[in-house]
């Protein structure tokens, strides 16, 4: 009953803030303490009791009022920092104060003419401490904020000896004691406790709300620093080391499936995850840095100077193994359906990953030192597989291209791919027995040909990926050959390639590809040369392509008849095996869940939509990121299908690219070596694949192929268009996840737009 009177009171409260016209001093002590003196709300009951229409009308009818309230709460928090909450009242009313602030902060946002509120010093704002005066609000709150995150009894565990009267002093204590878990820089794991992990929780979801102002900006190419992260990530927070470090032990150390008891995610709620997935999102949220000539001049982010530092052996297997467990969490079979907890935050875990990556080049090394990297490959493989069909998954599918292309651009990537794939995670590709370089053709294969029409800008980031790693790829499987020579037959058809300015480029890259493999690994590839003799007359069309008008012109009305790119290549004579036992076809959102539509760069197709709302971001500028050290191959971007920009092919523009071909290579191959199978084949009568397959696997060409090209790598490089992109995806992503309450629901978004289904 005292709950529902405490409901009763505090909502009392909000109706006589609405209602009163007049100016309320910040001196009415009695007034302003209904919001969290006497109540004890919990998150939901706050957003439910404070509507939207009433924080809107406060804040245009009398923002005087609004303006105490939020000074008030945050001089509670600061009280609450100062103090240490030695009290069960002080935590309640350093909770309710989170919650009310989390709740009203994204109305101060949207609106601009309040934008600069938190950054202004409140003159005689009635009894709060001198620090509170002098420092802007903004200051002040997230330095309690800070302070409260380590605060003894309330969020870490108290190191004052039993039977001490004496509080432990907030102001004194050396929070790196208080590290919330081991890991990096940390030996000591401390007690589970969940009333701690709830506690910080609250005051994550309010840092997140706190920098969440970048969302009411729309975007921009500028590289504007969020001034709450800068601030918050300077010197000026003491606590900057050890919040770091404690977020990134908490993530890293955790394991959603714990001692595998089946079903006891449903027996028992785990307060860690939901710490875990928001301390992931402050993390990638925080590590906030922009490179470059026109990057702003700020204090330098701490968070960003302690990832770039860490470099023991032992502090990187801890991070990649502790990330590799939890993106592998989702691909868990068990033969009890639904048994296992299920991570949801894995999308967060791969900006992460990517930060790690981009931050921090001797953890990119240690990644790629050993086979582990395959650890990571196996379940964005995996991702990128299951959300092909899923237009509300172009995000998730970006952001684990990106990483395989950053990944690509070192040697030591495609040296790993040579180990042979055991692990069978169950996924709609036909079975195979190869390698993970196999895998990962054949997922690419699977993604261009059954995926939907906006993953064509896609195409050439997946391409590249394989020719990077091409020339150290050993041994092919038959499965993954095949699955190459189809996407040239598909690439090279007339009708492809004169459809749009840009598709021969696809042509370009996969006969880079045949020559890296033909040039620098022809021994252990005698599948791939069989698969190339066998479909010798896609190369011999390719060389005698006609660039006629006659013949553009049919070709151009051959592609009006075609209804999608990806269905006419899906149905190029790609002979599909049984795909692997437990696997389930990847599927298109269910009905109602998105709207398949997204202003962007002209002429390119949408990048970020979820379900629930769709949430709207540019596409990725892959174009600007990955410079190709090779003048002769450049990224397209532009939308095999783009209806927007009128494209009229012409003989000359057809001989321009198709004098540059580069064919000797595999055409001297088949020059050689067609007749001699033809001959060992009439001679001994043979019809057996397989003996074919051994006389390739001893033959050689030493002496008789032209001098190798050099190795080109297309190396990333970072942009602020790329930066960009990542700010809005990654913002994008935590607007969905954070339904619970629903912290940015129904307020004026301007980063990314929003279409409520």
């Amino acid at each position: 009953m005292g709950n529902v009177d405490s409901k009763l009171n505090f909502r009392k409260a909000v109706i006589q803030l609405t209602t009163k016209t007049q100016p309320v001093e910040a001196t009415d002590h009695a007034f302003w303490d209904q919001f969290w003196a006497d109540t004890a709300t919990t998150v939901q009951d706050v957003f439910a009791l404070v509507p939207a229409a009433e924080i809107r009308a406060v804040r245009e009818e009398s923002p005087s009022n609004l303006a105490t309230l939020c000074y008030k709460a945050v001089e509670k928090l600061v009280q609450g920092a100062d103090s240490g909450c030695p009290s069960e009242k002080e935590r309640q009313i350093v909770l309710n104060c989170i919650r009310l602030l989390t709740r009203i902060l994204p109305y101060i946002f949207e609106d601009a003419d309040w934008r600069g509120f938190f950054w202004s010093t409140v003159p005689g704002g009635g009894g709060g401490g001198e620090e509170l005066d002098s420092r802007p609000l903004a200051e002040s709150l997230l330095l309690a904020v800070s302070d409260l995150l380590f605060c003894p009894d309330f969020t870490v565990q108290s190191h004052k000896r039993t039977g001490s009267d004496t509080a432990e002093d907030i102001q004194s204590i050396d929070s790196c004691e208080y590290i919330w878990e081991a890991g990096v820089g940390f030996a000591q794991s401390p007690p589970l406790n969940y009333t701690h992990d709830l506690n910080r929780t609250e005051l994550l979801k309010l840092l997140l709300t706190c920098f969440s102002e970048a969302m009411y900006l729309p975007p921009s190419a500028d590289n504007i620093l969020n001034p709450w992260v800068t601030f918050f990530c300077a010197t000026d927070n003491r606590h900057a080391l050890p919040l770091f470090t404690s977020l990134l032990n908490v993530v890293c150390a955790y394991d959603a499936v714990g001692y595998g008891i089946p079903y006891n995610h449903l027996m028992f709620s785990d307060y860690r995850e939901v710490l875990v997935e928001h301390a992931v999102q402050v993390l990638i949220v925080t590590l906030e840095h922009e490179a470059g000539p026109a990057a702003p001049v700020g204090p330098d982010n701490l968070f960003v100077n302690y990832l770039s530092r860490i470099h023991r052996e032992e502090d990187f297997s801890f991070i990649l193994k502790g990330l590799a467990r939890l993106m592998t969490n989702p691909l868990i079979q068990t033969y009890l359906p639904n048994s296992a907890k299920k991570i949801r935050f894995h999308q967060e875990l791969l900006v992460l990953f990517w930060k790690l990556c981009d931050f921090n080049k001797k953890f990119l090394f240690f990644v790629l030192k050993s086979s582990d990297v395959l650890d990571v490959l196996v379940p964005i493989l995996f991702y990128l597989n299951d959300a092909r069909a899923d237009q509300s998954r172009v995000g998730l599918l970006h952001i684990g291209v990106f990483i395989l292309l950053l990944l690509s651009g070192e040697r030591n990537f495609g040296v790993r791919l040579n180990k042979p794939y055991s692990v069978r995670v169950p996924m709609d590709i036909p079975v195979f027995t190869g390698t993970h370089a196999d895998l990962l053709i054949v997922i690419f294969h699977k993604i261009i040909t059954s995926g939907h029409q906006r993953l064509q800008p896609l195409f050439d980031c997946l391409l590249t990926i394989v020719v990077n790693v091409s020339p150290y790829l050993k041994s092919l499987s038959m499965v993954a050959a095949n699955k190459l020579l189809h996407l040239l037959e598909a690439f090279s058809t007339n009708w492809f390639l004169f459809s749009a300015s840009q598709n021969h480029h696809l042509v370009f890259f996969l006969l880079e590809v045949f020559n890296n493999l033909i040039q620098y690994q022809f021994d252990g590839n005698c599948n791939l040369v069989y698969a190339i003799i066998r479909k010798r007359n896609i190369f011999h069309q390719l060389a005698n392509l006609s660039s006629d008008p006659a013949t553009i012109h049919k070709a151009l009305q051959m592609k009006k008849r075609k209804k999608t790119t990806t269905t006419i290549i899906s149905r190029i004579n790609s002979q599909e095996t049984i795909s692997m036992e437990g696997s389930r076809p990847a599927v298109p959102a269910e009905p109602g869940t998105l709207k398949a539509s997204l202003v962007a760069i002209p002429g390119t197709p949408p990048l970020l939509e979820l379900s629930l709302v769709t949430i709207m971001v540019p596409l990725l500028p892959i174009k600007e990121a990955f410079q190709p050290e090779s003048e002769l191959v450049r990224s397209r971007l532009s939308s095999v299908s783009s209806s927007a920009v009128y494209w009229n092919p012409t003989p000359d523009w057809v001989l321009s690219w198709k004098s540059k071909l580069p064919l000797q290579t595999i055409m001297r191959l088949l020059q050689v070596l067609v007749p001699q199978v033809e001959k060992i084949c009439i001679d001994k009568g043979l019809t057996d694949e397989s003996e074919i397959l051994k006389f390739l696997q001893h033959g050689t060409l030493v002496g008789l192929l032209p001098v190798p090209h050099p190795i080109l790598i297309r190396k990333y490089q970072a942009n602020a268009g790329t930066a960009m992109w990542f700010r809005t995806y990654m913002w994008g992503v935590i607007y969905l996840r954070n339904v619970d309450p629903p912290i940015w629901y129904d307020t004026d978004v301007r980063l990314f737009e929003i279409q409520r289904i």
